[in-house]
């Protein structure tokens, strides 16, 4: 799954134009929004239409969004077990 979380973090960079970031500022464990990487209600859009667009997965319901948005390691878990694409 690492190679995974690899690429979810380099189509998070690229998807929310995070610039100055590389794969290894990105700690798998760390928050995505809030304290941690710091995003916003924005880029949770943005994110929901990765993943849709990249592993045919839609969320429809916010507070799955919330959940496995915590993190690279959920959001790579996440993926891995839902994806159509």
């Amino acid at each position: 799954m690492d190679n995974l979380q690899e690429t979810l973090k380099q189509q998070i960079i690229d998807a929310l134009n995070l610039e100055e970031i590389e794969t290894s500022d990105i700690d798998n464990d760390a928050p995505l929004f809030g304290e941690g990487l710091g995003l916003d209600s924005i880029d949770a859009l943005e994110l929901i239409v990765l993943l849709e667009r990249n592993y045919g997965i839609k969320i429809k319901d916010p507070a799955v969004g919330k959940e496995i948005f915590k993190s690279v390691n959920v959001l790579a878990d996440y993926v891995s077990k839902n994806r159509t694409k």
